[in-house]
Order: structure tokens, then sequence, then C-alpha cells
């Protein structure tokens, strides 16, 4: 069906001049086929939507450390790493609409948004094993359904052609120690191959390693009494005055992933791919550092007042994530083309550590049950998706199909004897638990109205519910609670035009709405603050949010090698979920909030013969909260998590045995607090706005060898992200490729 729908662009005006699909598949130059836009192969240039495809030939070139950084000089794509490796709570979002549950990650088709709170953790993925990524913006519910409120972010891994082996081991450190991730040690090794014609096989090991730096302080707004010395005035980012005390030691980190993966080739129509993914992740502080001291003998100060030494104490927390999926793809009475995909995501642990009020350096003082506890959360995910193309007369395309997603997590926190070791466990201390499930069918059509003129229509219906809730926070009043099942059904549909006036030119529009099922932690996860005696709850009775958005864009050619592309759009979100306070001791989530956001991308290209190409792109993007009734004060304030600008501008060099590339990438500040009230730039907490560039250059020393050294953060640009960010730091990397 591929090479089917390749030639009904391909030979047509719409593209230009006629292109031998022998010649398409082996060009390197623009990723000529996209998948992701329509869910069948079409040429890049007609897709749908303001699309980017990230080539295998770009990611060798960057080598970024983690999969979402290979997508940090994307126009539209804003990536909230604030720690470098050592993030968990990282994101990939696009087109103004804030968190990563509503922006939809796909691995091979698999949705790796977890069913408990719709966020993606990346640890232990490997840029290595990828052959491309596509990113697609816009709302997509009408293909993909949940999540795909701002687009889809698909990763696709290798499937090799013929034998390929890959070695490569690096160590890096900050230029100055302790201010960025030090003595980083890197290791991936894969193996590829095509047997008898038939059998494509690919196997891959990747570990990385940090001792980490301070990113995590201990900043009170309680004074140091007199007598004690060392600490440094500073401010929340809110304004109010506060002391750095201390830091939380450094953050260390080490992850690994397998991947296996196979694929049989019964005929050239008939394929069946089976994947195995293990990924996991690990991170923890060593010695925390007090800042602190006493005035008169010198001694070390861990704590005065109400600030008790488990200020100081961070926990530690890893996760172990397997993936396992299917593809089956054949055609059907010689034009129908069918994909059938099963997957099963199952997160055997996703743990962290809190240290209570009797929490001390080297273990606990008192009751467990105010030294700490271990919070985990397994969860899993079924899905099986199931479609068919194929062609109507001789201008059309419908792919129609239908898929079930299946979700279950189950949260326990357990009192620790001892802080520092995970398997103290005593009591139980909270549970909570849920599952839902989604039926849905989609239909799309494609339709080439004229040889210049291509219209979209697709649409979905999804069928929601959600069950089995219950919660209990152990010897608290009101608790356990069993919740009653919640259903919903939406409806998503959406319009697209392409047109090719001109050889050099296409016109793009587009309509859609798209729609956000809530988690399983904001309908179940209800919990009862032993401090303030606040309750905030969730809300089994939670609708999905909504979204409508339209962009309208144009990419022009201009002389040779370069390219210019513009794109407007705007969004118009409704039934936000926030917080809700009912009383003085009760809070829940509602469907309250109304916002809008609207912006511009824009990219230039300039390709100088074929070693050298230049770039810069911006986006713009302005949010506002139209309506939130739980939190009026919110109103005409900008969305949390949304950049008013960010650009990037950089070069890409290759010529003979020498490769480069460097980049520099501002993104503006940004808000967490919804009434933007975190004004204060550059102190711990903050969210500072940043321009900083990363440059990397390699030599091939022989026809297997390759040498590669590169600097983040170049200028040694200070600033925040919540965490103190990476400073200047080194990797030098040496790689075997056969």
């Amino acid at each position: 069906m591929s090479s089917l729908v390749l030639s009904l662009f391909v030979v047509n005006p719409i593209f230009g001049e006629e292109v031998k699909a022998e010649k398409v598949k082996k060009t390197e130059e623009i990723p000529e086929v996209i998948v992701t836009a329509t869910r069948v192969e079409i040429p890049v240039e007609v897709a749908p939507a303001s699309v980017n495809v990230v080539t295998k030939k770009k990611i060798e070139l960057k080598a970024p450390k983690t999969i979402d950084e290979a997508l940090n000089d994307v126009f539209g794509v804003f990536i909230r790493r604030g720690k470098g490796l050592m993030d968990t709570l990282f994101a990939i979002t696009l087109r103004g609409i804030p968190e990563q549950k509503r922006t939809l990650i796909l691995m091979d088709g698999v949705i790796l948004n977890n069913p408990y709170t719709g966020s993606v953790k990346m640890g232990g993925y490997y840029p290595e094993d990828l052959e491309r990524i596509e990113v697609v913006k816009g709302p997509f519910s009408s293909l993909y359904g949940g999540y795909a409120m701002g687009g889809v972010v698909q990763f696709i891994t290798k499937m090799p052609e013929k034998r390929e082996i890959l070695l490569k081991t690096g160590y890096g450190s900050s230029w100055k120690r302790g201010k960025a991730m030090d003595d980083l040690r890197r290791i991936y090794i894969s193996y590829g191959d095509k047997l008898f014609d038939k059998l494509s096989i690919f196997l891959s090991y990747g570990g990385q390693w940090t001792n980490g730096y301070p990113s995590d302080f201990n900043v009170q707004t309680t004074k140091p009494p007199t007598g004690i010395i060392g600490y440094k005035e500073t401010l929340t980012r809110e304004g109010k005055k506060a002391y750095l005390i201390g830091d939380k030691g450094d953050n260390t980190w080490w992850d690994d992933g397998i991947t296996i993966k196979a694929q049989y080739e019964f005929t050239k129509d008939t394929k069946l791919r089976l994947t195995f993914m293990r990924n996991r992740y690990n991170y923890d502080y060593d010695a925390s550092h007090t800042y602190i001291f006493n005035a008169t003998t010198g001694a070390p100060v861990w704590g005065y007042g109400r600030v008790r030494e488990n200020t100081f104490l961070p926990g530690g927390g890893g996760r172990i994530q397997n993936t396992y999926s299917s593809g089956f793809e054949s055609k059907l009475f010689k034009d129908i083309v069918m994909k059938l995909n099963l997957s099963y995501l199952n997160v055997e642990e996703d743990w962290y550590i809190t240290t209570l009020s009797n929490a001390t350096r080297t273990g606990c003082i008192g009751s467990p049950s105010a030294c700490g506890y271990v919070s985990n959360t397994p969860s899993e995910a079924y899905m099986v998706d199931i479609q068919f193309s194929l062609p109507i007369f001789s201008n059309q395309i419908i792919t129609f199909g239908g898929s079930y997603r299946h979700g279950h997590a189950h949260t326990k926190g357990k009192y620790l004897r001892n802080w520092r070791d995970r398997e103290s466990i005593t009591t139980l201390k909270y549970e909570s638990k849920g599952k839902d499930r989604t039926y849905a069918v989609f239909f799309q059509d494609e339709i080439m109205l004229l040889n210049n003129l291509t219209l979209y229509i697709s649409f979905r219906q999804d069928w929601w519910k959600t069950y089995d809730g219950y919660v209990n926070d152990v010897g608290k009043k009101g608790y356990p609670i069993e919740y009653p099942s919640h259903s919903a059904s939406s409806f998503s549909p959406k319009f697209g035009l392409v047109y090719k006036p001109f050889e050099s030119t296409i016109l793009r529009g587009s309509i859609g709405k798209a729609f956000r099922p809530p988690t399983v932690y904001e309908l179940y996860r209800t919990w009862t603050s032993t401090a303030t005696g606040i309750t905030y709850a969730g809300n089994p009775y939670l609708d999905p949010e909504t979204v409508i958005s339209w962009d309208i864009g144009v990419e022009q050619k201009l002389w040779k090698g370069a390219r210019v592309s513009l794109t407007y759009f705007e969004n118009y979100m409704r039934d936000l979920i926030y917080r809700k306070t009912v009383n003085a001791t009760y809070q829940e989530l509602v469907n309250v909030g109304k916002a809008e956001s609207r912006g511009v991308e824009f990219e230039f290209e300039q390709k100088l013969d074929k070693w050298l190409r230049f770039f810069t792109n911006f986006t713009y993007t302005d949010s506002e909260i139209k309506e939130n009734k739980a939190k009026p004060e919110t109103v005409g304030k900008r969305l949390t998590y949304t950049p008013l600008w960010m650009a990037n501008i950089g070069l890409e060099f290759e010529k003979s045995k020498f490769q480069a590339f460097l980049i520099g990438r501002y993104v503006d500040k940004w808000y967490v607090n919804d009434d933007n009230s975190d004004k204060v730039k550059n102190v711990y907490g903050s969210y500072d706005e940043y321009f900083v560039v990363d440059g990397r250059i390699s030599y091939q020393v022989s026809k297997f060898a390759k040498l590669s050294f590169e600097v983040d953060n170049i200028f040694n640009r200070k600033y925040y992200q919540y965490y103190k960010a990476p400073e200047r730091q080194w990797f030098l990397e040496f790689s075997l490729k056969f």
C-alpha cells in the first residue's frame, strides 16, 4: 500500500517533477515520507499538518544523550528538561498546549503516556536505536484518540536491511567540577542483520552513569537565628525573602536499555514484527552539604527552629519498564492493506522515597511514621489497533479501523524504618488504584480534488470508561473510599487542505478537535496532609478536556538550497482540569478552565552545496486563561509551562572526514504558578529565560572508527529550570561501525 499511496502523489504535478521511487528511497537530503500524519506513508510535502522529520543522519550528527534531545532544535517543540539526564519530570509539548499529558508520545506505534498521570519517562531509551523521529503538530485525536491535543511525536526504531555493528564508548564531565554532570560514562553496542533475505534482526544495549552535581538546594523562608553564619539571603520565585542554607548532595544517575527486534517477510507485502524493550533508571543523592555553621564553635548546623535535618535529605527513586509489541502487515485482495498492532506496556516499578521530620543523615530517630516512606506505582497498558487502507477510484485513499486500550495503575505508599533503605518497609501509609478502558473507531479519506489540491477528512469516535477506583489514606477519617465507575465519549473530526499553486510553493490549512481523558491520578488519588489537615481530592466524575485548533501555513522554496516556512495557529481549550478550594480543609479537581493560545512558527534554511546547512527558526506563542471558576484570579494570565518565545540558530557541516554541529537555543521565561506570581528570575525554583550554545565535532579516523568531541553550554550560561541547570560540560566519544 505504501508504494501505491506514494505513486498517486509522486507521479502527479502536485509534487513537481517526477522522481523514480528508487531514487526517492536513496535520497538522504530531505525525508521523503511520513507515516504519523495520516497513518500511511505519504510524501512529507503533502502532509496535512505542520510536520518535522528528524532523520537517522541528523541524529548521528547531533549524537544526543537522550531521545528527546534530538528534538531540541525543532520549531514548535518545547523540551522541558531542567537538570540533564537526572530530570524525571521532563516533558515534550507542542503548539502552546501545556504539560506532557496533552501531547501524545509513541514508540513504534506504542503509546508511552502512562495511564497513571499521562506523563512519559524517557530514562533508558537510546537515540542510537532510532531510524527517525516524526513530529506532527496540531490536534490529532481524529486518528490517535486521547492525549493528542498539541500533536503527536513518534519515535521509530531501526530495522536493518544489511549487517550493521555499532560500538560506542565515551566519557565526559563538567568544565568546573560540581557545576554539571560529573564523570558521565556511556556505552552502546548494537548488532543488526538481514538473514536469508527474509529475517531482519536488531539487538542493542546502552548504559550511562554519572556522579551528577548538586542541582537541588535547601532554601528556607525562616531566617537562621543569631549565632548561625554561612547562609545566603535570596528570594523565592514569588519574591518573598528566603535563605539558602545548603544543598541536597550530588544528584547521581544511571540508566540502561535493551532492545530486541525481529521482522520476518513472508512475501514483499506480508510482514510480522516482534519487539521487546526493557528500560531502567535509578537516581539518588550522595552526602548533603550544609552551608551554615555555629559562629562560636564552627560546627556544622543541620537544623534550627522548625527547620529540621530532613530538609537537607532528598530520597532516591527508580523505574523499570518492559514493552512488548507486535505488528502484522499484509495485502488483502490485491489493493487492501491491513495493519494489526498489539502491545503490552508493563511498568514493573516506579518508585521514589520521601523523607519525613525525624529523618537524619544516618537513618531515622523514632517511629517509622515520622522517618520516611516509599511510594511505588506499578502500571499496565494493553493496546490493540487495526487499520485497513485502500484506494477508491483513481483519486482517493481511505483508511479506517479501530482500537482498544486498557490501563491500570496501583499506588502504595509504605513507611520505612530507615529512609536510606528502600527494603525496610513497615506499615501501609496510603493506597490508590483505578482502571480505564477506551474503545474507538476511526476513518480518514484522502481526496485529490485537483492535480495540485488534496483534501483530508478524518474523524474518530472514542468511548472511555473508568472503574474500580479506590483510595485509602490509612488512619484518616473518611477512608477508605471506593469510587463508582464513570464513562464519557468524544467525537474528534479534522479537515485539512494541501494546495500547490506553483512548483516551489505549498499552502496548508487544517481545523480539528482533540481531547484528553482524565488520568487515574486525577480521578482517584485523594490524600490528606498531616501538616495542614487539607484533603486534596481526586474526582471520579471528571470529564475529558477538549481543544479546537486551526492553522494555516506556507512553505516556499527560494533560490537554490533555500527554503522558508511560516505557520499561524490558534487553540481554544475547554473543560481544563483545575483544583478548586471547596472549604478551608477540602480541595478537589474540577472541569472549569477555558484557555486560548495563538502563535507563529517560522523556519528558514539555506543549504550550501552538500556540505553545509544553515538554519534558524522561532516559535511565538501568546496564551491566556479565559475562565477559571476554581481560581478567578488566574483569568487573563498566561498558561503555565508555555514560553512566549523560543528560537534556534545553527550550522551543520559535513565534508571529507569531518562533521560538525553548532546550535544556539533560546527559551523565554515561563510560569509554573497559574496566577503567574513566580516572576523572580535566577533563584532556586524559578524558570528562567536562557540562551545556550552547544557544539560537536567529529573526525573519521578510519573506515570504521570515528572520534567525537562536544561541549554543551559553551558560554557557561547560568540559569535555573526549577533546579540549577547544568553549566559548561564536555564529552569525548569513540565509535566503531562495521
